[in-house]
């Protein structure tokens, strides 16, 4: 795409978005442009006055404003190093790392590569199982978080567990009760039943996520954290072999230590040739189902963000930057807290009650100064009921309920929003047709 043409289509873009009421600074979406196609490819850059790195384009979006914040919580959900056995490079991924965009994220999401140096695979796989589950005791439950869950291991039948269907292959959720015992318990496709060991499901580990609730008191804040593990195993040859048979790729990444560059740097050497192009296709794959049957237009509003920088079409990347930064566009965060609050509140959890207590009562604050009218009203309302509920365990349930009823009518509200805004451009609806189709 020439400058030219560029040009040409962001005024066409910013044309559209005042239809709607989107006003897009046009010198900054220029200057982000121009920067855009100066950065040459994966080029990985080192910001060495807040010793953090990743691809740069992925810089470009990201603010050190917050990196305080998400090192504070870093330090709860990362694995550790062991001298010369288990080397580790934590990272934000996801919208925490398109903070300088997504001035709303959802969650805290982490991404982290976990290097084993071992004599066999097999040992490997051991001394994963073994680090996972020493994260997650030491993790379990305290004033500043609670452990949720984790997935690790794959199923290697289809079956049931707990009356409900579980198929081969997929993924294994353990809660801490779980974890502690090392073990479950599940039926074979034959009614048999069978025990799934901790140690056992580590040979094939499949996807691997640990999930926590965090309590950040200086900014009386509540959020998920998740931390994704891309965990490989390095033989005495030097030899580096992923667990889960693929090393994942860098697109979307921040470090946040840049001690950690060698690690990045041997890694970063066996990922894929054709790994971008795996990465966009995933993305639109993901964009398919969010524009599907059951939409989701905010979260296949970020993927395709992730997708039009990654493939070229800066100008409807440039679109999309603003829409993330629309004051309409805190309700999706307002949803995802909303959960965050019911599993921080609930009858076992030690997070101060005033902390959650507080960050109700900013939703709601939030919810006033966005929406109006009826749907504000039903909002609060709402809200204001689960604030009772959540003094009271017997209303368990009843809150489990209102939370959900919450979350509902806040997506309700995103879903217009982001459908409104990312339709009334040709370029955008023509291409979620075109996905569509596929």
């Amino acid at each position: 795409m020439t400058a030219s043409s560029a040009n040409e289509d962001l005024n066409r873009i910013i044309e559209s978005a005042r239809s709607l009421g989107v006003e897009i600074d046009e010198a900054e979406a220029v200057q982000w442009l121009t920067a855009m196609a100066a950065t040459g490819g994966d080029n990985v850059e080192v910001d060495t006055t807040h010793g953090v790195y990743g691809q740069r384009m992925i810089l470009l979006d990201f603010s050190p404003a917050q990196l305080a914040y998400f090192r504070a919580i870093g330090a709860i959900v990362e694995i550790p190093d062991r001298p010369a056995v288990v080397e580790t490079a934590l990272s934000l991924s996801g919208s925490a790392a398109q903070s300088k965009i997504q001035t709303h994220p959802g969650d805290c999401d982490f991404f982290e590569r976990i290097n084993i140096k071992a004599p066999s695979r097999a040992e490997a796989c051991r001394i994963m199982a073994e680090i996972l589950r020493e994260k997650v005791l030491s993790t379990a439950s305290g004033p500043t978080y609670r452990f949720m869950q984790a997935r690790f291991g794959s199923y290697a039948f289809s079956g049931k567990r707990d009356g409900k269907e579980i198929k081969k292959g997929g993924s294994i959720e353990w809660n801490l009760d779980e974890v502690q015992k090392g073990k479950i318990y599940v039926e074979d496709d034959k009614g048999h039943a069978v025990v799934l060991d901790w140690g056992g499901v580590a040979l094939d580990p499949g996807w691997t996520k640990l999930d926590w609730v965090v309590a950040h008191p200086p900014r009386r804040t509540l959020a998920n954290a998740s931390n994704n593990l891309d965990v490989t195993w390095e033989a005495p040859s030097g030899e580096i072999v992923p667990l889960d048979g693929q090393l994942d790729p860098y697109f979307q990444e921040v470090y946040l230590d840049a001690a950690s560059i060698p690690l990045f740097t041997k890694l970063a050497k066996h990922v894929a040739a054709d790994a971008m192009d795996e990465y966009v296709a995933q993305l639109e794959r993901e964009v398919k189902k969010y524009t599907g049957g059951h939409p989701n237009y905010g979260k296949a509003a970020k993927r395709m963000y992730n997708v039009f920088r990654l493939s070229g079409r800066y100008p409807e990347a440039a679109y999309l930057r603003e829409l993330f930064d629309e004051p309409a566009t805190v309700l999706y965060q307002i949803a995802a807290v909303l959960r965050t609050v019911d599993e921080a509140s609930a009858p076992d959890s030690v997070i101060d009650p005033v902390t959650i207590s507080r960050q109700l009562d900013e939703l709601i604050m939030q919810v006033v100064a966005t929406l109006e009218g009826q749907r504000e009203a039903d909002i609060v309302q709402r809200l204001l009921k689960l604030h009772t509920r959540i003094s009271s365990v017997d209303d368990f349930a009843l809150r489990e309920m209102d939370v959900q009823a919450a979350q509902d009518q806040v997506m309700e509200v995103v879903n217009g929003f982001f459908y409104e805004r990312l339709i009334v451009l040709p370029s955008i609806q023509a291409y979620i047709n075109e996905i569509q189709r596929r």
